[in-house]
């Protein structure tokens, strides 16, 4: 594992689980306007390299609006 991109990436998500492989989802939680809230969840090997960015976009009930692929291909927000 790359020490120093997951320490970054552990000090920037916070929030991150981890597979028995080395693999890690991590997440940020992001608050908007009106109660509606964004969740940035980055997914990486055990080397620390990027596999898939994305943001998902929930409303004030918590349901799901929006999903947004940045990486590997930006996709733009897809309205559900």
């Amino acid at each position: 594992m790359d020490e120093k991109k997951g320490k970054n990436n552990e000090k920037y998500f916070k929030d991150w689980i981890e597979d028995e492989k080395g693999k890690r989802i991590y997440k940020k939680k992001i608050t908007g306007k009106f109660g509606w809230y964004a969740v940035y969840e980055k997914a990486v090997d055990n080397n620390e390299k990027t596999i898939s960015f994305k943001q998902n976009v929930y409303d004030e009930n918590d349901k799901l609006r929006e999903v947004h692929q940045k990486y590997p291909i930006d996709t733009g927000h897809k309205k559900l």
